[in-house]
């Protein structure tokens, strides 16, 4: 398959949409807000395992490292098993074992064993994400990707509002263990149904379709040339934008409160009100941007992404100058429309970069890049503030992000494949003959 002139497949290629799209698209969801409810449990939990297993409060935070460096791996790796066995398959199997760590983890009396144990569970859960990508366009146009992919990214959001409501009840009335046994059971037993539930869907690339016939396209199995990726300059830009983006929200989430209280005197009830707005306004932006943006601008991410990103960076600075309470109350809803409103945009970019055989490993790097800002940002915020003792100077300091973000998404061509203009900007896959040209990089190998 010759990539430098792919031809996404075309609306006329495909039967009209079905309405089993909208199945999968809630299955997708519930699986992605299943396994966010496995990762938040953590924090509501945490003060009770550390007890239980006699860990000083201090060391608690190797639980957490632990679940990301499972998590972050896992996502690059997940993208590519998901081209190569099937979103089902992958989706059942990051369920399954994840709901099997979060039940182990239950009934662990070591630390040493549940720090492993969170690591598998980050390992599993983190290709759910690629797993319900691919899914997901597979049924839905690329131009019409806005609203189905930002409700479902609300189930970040949605998965950590319910573990810190349900979390807490359950470990009040019996133990920490139970929490992690019913998430987990849970989780079980929702990957056995949605196997049977959910199969792939037919917006594949019209190429793609024919060499996928007999395996009912659910498997492509392609060999995967990940040089490829990375010379895909739109894809690999792409990628830095999110990082950008992600340094300024989970920069915020992670900061915000301590900040608040130790850079403003601001009571920690406040605080937290601030951050519970913040978070709250993603469950109605991230739909309402794709929608908007699928009927009013004509499927377009790149325009509406720059100006989400600019007034988050902008909101990022105003917030850092305020010092009155009931100001930064009502700023916060402002600034979480702005900080969530660009994600679904990039999370439908990345498909519009790619041919649909590679949806999943193109996600799945994505997000493991965007999730290293996340990683980084906390370890700089922290050095600023500690320098400085400048809520203002933190608050600059996160605004870098979206910033930066905003410039590199400057120079993303968003057009698809078919019409670009050069090598870089096509969509890679691994080559069947060395010496084809630099723009020519076909896929080859026979359906698994």
């Amino acid at each position: 398959m010759n990539l430098s002139s792919h031809k996404p497949a075309q609306p006329s290629d495909h039967p009209r949409p079905s309405p089993y799209r909208w199945v999968v698209l809630i299955a997708c969801w519930v699986s992605f807000t299943l396994t966010s409810i496995d990762r938040s449990t953590w924090g509501p939990a945490s003060v009770f395992v550390g007890e239980s297993l006699a860990v000083p409060l201090a060391s608690l935070g190797a639980f957490a490292t632990a679940y990301y460096i499972g998590y972050v791996v896992s996502n690059a790796l997940g993208g590519l098993g998901v081209d190569r066995y099937g979103g089902r398959i992958l989706l059942t199997v990051s369920l399954l074992g994840a709901g099997v760590g979060m039940t182990a983890f239950g009934s662990t009396t070591s630390a040493t064993v549940g720090i492993a144990l969170q690591a598998l569970v980050g390992l599993f859960a983190g290709a759910d994400y690629s797993a319900g990508i691919r899914l997901i366009t597979s049924w839905f146009p690329a131009a019409s990707l806005g609203l189905p992919l930002g409700l479902f990214t609300t189930a970040t959001s949605l998965g950590t509002a319910i573990a810190n409501t349900v979390v807490p009840t359950i470990i009040a009335k019996y133990s920490w263990h139970t929490s992690y046994h019913v998430f987990g059971v849970i989780s079980i037993v929702l990957a056995v149904l949605l196997f049977f539930l959910v199969r792939p869907g037919p917006m594949l690339d019209t190429a793609d379709t024919a060499d996928t016939a007999d395996s009912g396209g659910e498997r492509p199995g392609r060999r995967l040339d990940l040089g490829g990726l990375v010379r895909n300059r739109s894809l690999v830009l792409t990628c830095l934008t999110g990082f950008g983006g992600f340094w300024g929200l989970y920069g915020f989430i992670t900061w915000a409160n301590a900040l608040m209280i130790k850079g403003h005197g601001v009571t920690p009830a406040t605080a937290g009100l601030v951050v519970s707005v913040f978070a709250v306004t993603a469950i109605a932006v991230k739909p309402a941007v794709g929608f908007v943006t699928d009927r009013f601008f004509g499927g377009a991410r790149k325009t509406p992404t720059i100006a989400i990103l600019a007034v988050f960076g902008s909101t990022l600075v105003c917030f850092g100058a305020l010092g009155d309470p009931d100001a930064l109350i009502w700023l916060a809803p402002l600034l979480g429309a702005a900080a969530y409103g660009w994600t679904p945009l990039v999370v439908a970019l990345v498909p519009r970069l790619v041919p649909s055989s590679v949806t999943g490993s193109a996600s799945g790097i994505a997000n493991a890049t965007w999730q290293l800002g996340s990683v980084v940002v906390p370890v700089v915020v922290g050095m600023v503030f500690s320098a400085t003792g400048s809520f203002g100077a933190a608050f600059l300091a996160l605004a870098a992000g979206p910033f930066t973000g905003c410039l590199i998404m400057l120079a993303v061509n968003e057009r698809p494949p078919s019409t670009a203009d050069t090598p870089e900007d096509a969509a890679p896959a691994s080559g069947q003959a060395q010496g084809s040209a630099a723009g020519r990089l076909p896929m080859n190998g026979p359906p698994a």
